[in-house]
């Protein structure tokens, strides 16, 4: 399916080493139900063997509704649940070795995110051939608790000048402060604690999507 990073980045955060397979399956039908440019899956602490489980779940579900499907981290997960996005942190993978590995598969097509915190990183992902950069955190955030300091909306204005790729912004971003992202030059926001908490995530989502035009 084709892929256009802009609107709503779904991020179905699984925290800790087990998983209740029902209610992340009901939530993230619901983070589906608000049409996001793609689910992504996050699950840092899950075993390999529930990753894969839990993501082939996904997979069936992401193509019924017709949404790429993304894994955080793990490219070996990516392949065998056969993702449409791999998305890769600074300490991960790097960019050029995961180019080589998806280049001897049949899944040479696979999107590869890269997550960024500054002007450099931004430009040496967009060099080795990134399809998209993540970019933050924007704001403070207790989503992730290894995050990065806060970088604000003047690095992401930077940022988003001196490359040409899509850049999601994440960080406690919310439905208050999503407008300003949208100025500053991101193509889509992923706003994992404001869209779960939000009495209905799919409006939420749909309500962030919408200030980008998706």
């Amino acid at each position: 399916m084709a892929t256009r990073i802009q609107g709503y980045y779904a991020i179905l955060d699984v925290t800790g080493s087990s998983y209740d397979e029902a209610a992340l399956l009901a939530s993230a039908r619901e983070l589906l139900a608000a049409r996001p440019c793609c689910l992504q899956l996050r699950a840092k602490q899950l075993p390999l063997v529930d990753f894969c489980r839990l993501g082939h779940a996904l997979r069936i579900l992401c193509t019924q509704a017709e949404v790429p499907f993304c894994i955080n981290d793990r490219l070996d997960v990516a392949l065998a649940v056969s993702a449409d996005i791999i998305h890769l942190g600074q300490g991960d993978l790097p960019l050029g070795e995961a180019r080589r590995v998806l280049a001897a598969t049949p899944a040479g097509e696979m999107l590869i995110g890269v997550s960024t915190h500054n002007l450099e990183q931004a430009k040496e992902a967009q060099a080795g051939g990134a399809d998209y950069l993540g970019f933050g955190p924007v704001f403070p955030t207790a989503t992730k608790t290894d995050a990065d300091p806060a970088v604000g909306l003047s690095p992401l204005e930077k940022v988003a000048a001196a490359v040409s790729l899509p850049i999601v912004a994440i960080g406690g971003i919310t439905l208050e402060n999503v407008e300003a992202v949208a100025r500053a030059g991101a193509a889509a926001a992923a706003a994992i604690a404001a869209v779960e908490r939000a009495p209905d995530r799919a409006a939420a989502g749909r309500a962030i999507a919408r200030v980008f035009g998706g």
